[in-house]
């Protein structure tokens, strides 16, 4: 074969690979992304009533905070 066309394949052929490679990279970096958002949503926190009637205890709400007993 030629020379200069054995090295003209050999060119085509790396860079081919590179596209590859840049292409899996793209799908890595996707994915990455994809599981950070996915953890990010599931770190939403949701505020759980601290009395049975729904109700919540605001940091301001001292007397809130202290138990007050059925008995004298």
């Amino acid at each position: 074969m030629n020379p200069y066309a054995m090295l003209e394949v050999a060119r085509q052929r790396s860079a081919e690979r590179h596209e590859a490679a840049r292409k899996a990279n793209l799908v890595k970096e996707l994915r990455k992304a994809l599981r950070q958002r996915d953890r990010e949503d599931a770190l939403v926190l949701v505020q759980v009533p601290d009395y049975v009637d729904g109700t919540f205890r605001r940091p301001e709400d001292e007397a809130s905070a202290e138990h007050v007993g059925a008995g004298r």
